[in-house]
């Protein structure tokens, strides 16, 4: 009956375009043309299903997903399948970067239940919205000792038509599991600074001796790690915790997973010596490793670290930057290979040794040598057969050993290498390009800022602050409403839409006070004050807890998590903390310190119990134990002395302080309405002067630069 019933309805004329085609999400778009009858999440799709009496098929996936491609291809793509979505189902899709508070409860759910997560996600919910089966990818027939897809579909469909009231009690049970999870109160335990030393610890029994990174493959970069370790060393001098960070990406920067050619890193490496990447490229991956590299750069003074955090920001700005300012949020893993009519995945980054030696001719030997390219390619773990021979480009040997081979000074093989990667680059360029998903997404694009400011105060590159401020001046005018004070999350196709949710306002006010401490403006500060006050106002619990959606929001969620885990994305409520500290000290606000500290009391329990689970928020109690500390520079920004007194300040690492530069005029004003302990701080005898405070005891101002080091060191 089931075969008769798909065969009528194939038979059928189908749409051209489904619901999808009025959605702005590059996720959605790419589903508007599959025969699947998809809704958006939304109202429209919760009454069909409620009237009809079907179940909702909640798939979630985002632009760049591998494997979300796989899927529409075989099952989305094809009409049976399509017929029996239709016949049975509601089928609704949702892009995970636009509505992580969907993905979050119903990836929690699918791992909770023991279904799998991953993405692409596909549950089925009852019609009011609650999970009561769902898996991951499904094939579209039996594999790997898993039922095909339309099997799938269409046993899920008899359950529901034949024992419905057993489903819905089961998703009823599941729902109020996931509601008491979100609920429960955490026990609180007051900071204790033991417990930094002993994450390092804990991170060392796992730390990968040869290839760095922790643990086997598959490999993820995972920066509030490594962000955690570096300013564990910059506090207290731990130098277990800087070779675990600096061997890490030492290990990155040699391997696949890092562009050889273009700069950036890719999403993960599915091999445990990072040599053979799945070639995404996230923005929030790149946006977040690269104030860890200038950070191990301040610590070891090593110029591979500023190599890769400049050709890393130099990528953003070439391919993720938007017209006008903001960035783009990714680039997929999979394009088209020269000839060929199907997609593959790194086809855009791979190289065949001939086409080497046709693009570098005499060259190519030593570039061979010194990135691994061999004849029948390099690829070691290629399950699926989709490099075909070609290379992944890796540093296989150093530049001393490629130099000592060629009779080359470091210097000569650096120009040929260089030019070298000017030429790949130069023809990459003319392969077909991976898509790139061109939405913007405030919270990433709050971690942008952040990598661009430091890139500006590391590498002294003014080009990188103008790129910050370019992107905030974006974001103020498209996704932010002064009279309300609220942002939007997401821009795409001219359209500014959906409510900002907690990471949103975390991240974005992050990075206005790293552009703030980068070129002194008032405004950044300024707004970053109101994002943090929107924070604590409508995402804050007021013991210490956010929310990941605001408590006016969420009404289509029937639970609303708590930011609990820096993954690969930090937590809200990890950022939160470290904002109110920084803001506590740049504004004067005794208040906010007040609020940090009970949102590490409220997190302590389970910082001690399980610390590796948020170590931005271990970083965090490292900041609130330090002794505050604020250097304050009265002078003209662009005054070569304010900026010998700049560099000494980002030369290397540093204990957590808040810096300032203070004109005279209208930014003198502001910033003296924002901190009055400005007020008395100016220039001595027209010099530009240092005032180094710690805790909140200035010493003498200065404008004798060894004074200034002295006192920055901690000296007398």
């Amino acid at each position: 009956m089931l075969a008769l019933a798909v065969a009528a309805l194939i038979a059928a004329p189908v749409q051209a375009m489904n619901r999808l085609a009025k959605e702005k999400s590059p996720y959605l778009l790419q589903h508007a043309a599959n025969p699947v009858d998809w809704y958006p999440w939304g109202v429209e799709a919760f009454a069909k299903a409620r009237a009809e009496n079907k179940p909702i098929l909640l798939s979630i996936g985002y632009s760049t997903c591998h494997w979300c491609h796989v899927m529409e291809h075989e099952s989305f793509e094809d009409a049976a399948t399509a017929a029996v979505m239709n016949s049975s189902f509601v089928a609704v899709k949702v892009d995970r970067e636009e509505r992580p508070d969907v993905d979050r409860l119903y990836m929690t759910a699918a791992n909770g239940a023991g279904w799998g997560g991953g993405w692409p996600l596909n549950l089925f919910l009852t019609p009011d919205l609650k999970p009561f089966y769902g898996g991951t990818y499904f094939p579209p027939e039996p594999r790997w000792g898993r039922p095909s897809f339309v099997q799938v579909l269409g046993r899920v469909a008899e359950l529901w038509r034949d024992q419905r009231a057993a489903l819905e009690t089961d998703a009823g049970r599941l729902a109020q599991a996931l509601e008491a999870h979100a609920k429960a109160a955490p026990k609180p335990a007051k900071a204790d600074p033991k417990w930094l030393p002993a994450l390092v610890a804990e991170y060392k029994s796992s730390y990968d001796e040869t290839y760095g990174g922790f643990g086997g493959a598959p490999k993820f970069p995972m920066p509030p790690t490594l962000e955690f370790l570096l300013r564990e060393h910059a506090r207290s001098g731990d130098k277990a915790a800087l070779e675990m960070a600096a061997g890490t990406l030492r290990a990155m920067g040699k391997g696949g997973v890092y562009d050889q050619v273009g700069g950036g890193f890719h999403r993960y490496s599915v091999d445990g010596a990072w040599r053979v990447p799945h070639f995404e490229k996230m923005l929030y991956d790149n946006a977040q490793l690269v104030p860890v590299l200038l950070s191990a750069y301040q610590a070891t003074r090593e110029l591979e670290f500023a190599r890769l955090a400049r050709e890393t920001l130099d990528y953003m700005l070439r391919d993720l930057e938007r017209p006008g300012g903001g960035f783009y949020s990714a680039e997929d893993a999979d394009s088209l290979p020269d000839g060929s009519k199907t997609k593959t995945e790194g086809a855009f980054y791979v190289w065949s040794a001939r086409e080497l030696r046709e693009a570098l001719g005499a060259d190519a030997e030593l570039f061979a040598y010194r990135f691994g390219v061999e004849e029948g390619g390099n690829a070691l773990e290629d399950p699926h057969g989709e490099f075909g021979g070609k290379n992944i480009l890796y540093a296989a040997h150093t530049v001393e050993e490629t130099a000592a081979k060629f009779g080359k000074t470091r210097g000569e093989l650096r120009r040929v290498l260089e030019a070298a990667r000017k030429t790949l680059l130069e023809r990459r360029a003319k392969r077909a390009r991976p898509h790139r998903d061109e939405k913007v997404l405030a919270a990433w694009n709050g971690l942008a800022l952040s990598a661009f400011a430091k890139g500006a105060q590391v590498l002294e590159e003014p080009r990188y602050a103008q790129a910050a401020a370019r992107a905030a001046e974006f974001l103020k005018t498209t996704l932010y409403d002064p009279k309300t004070k609220r942002l939007k999350r997401r821009w795409a196709g001219g359209e500014a839409a959906i409510d900002g949710l907690a990471e949103d306002y975390a991240f974005l006010a992050q990075g206005l006070l790293d552009l703030f401490e980068t070129d002194f403006e008032p405004g950044r500060l300024e707004w970053a004050l109101e994002l943090q006050g929107q924070l604590e106002a409508r995402f804050s619990d007021g013991k210490g807890g956010y929310a990941q959606t605001p408590k006016d929001g969420g009404k289509d969620l029937f639970a609303r998590f708590g930011e609990d885990h820096d993954g690969a994305e930090p937590a809200a409520a990890s950022v939160a903390v470290h904002n109110l500290l920084r803001l506590s000290q740049l504004a004067e606000r005794p208040e906010l310190r007040k609020a940090a500290e009970r949102a590490l009391a409220r997190h302590g329990a389970a910082l001690a119990e399980s610390p590796r689970a948020m170590p931005l928020m271990m970083a965090a109690v490292g900041r609130a134990l330090a002794v505050p500390r604020q250097v304050v520079v009265a002078g003209p920004r662009e005054d070569p002395a304010v900026r010998e007194i700049l560099r000494l300040v980002h030369g290397k690492p540093r204990p957590p302080m808040s810096l300032m530069v203070v004109e005279t005029g209208p930014q003198r004003e502001r910033l003296v309405k924002l901190n009055a302990q400005v007020r008395g701080m100016a220039p001595i005898r027209g010099k530009p002067t240092a005032y180094v405070c710690v805790n909140f005891a200035c010493e003498l101002p200065t404008s004798d630069l060894d004074v200034v080091r002295r006192l920055l060191d901690g000296e007398r």
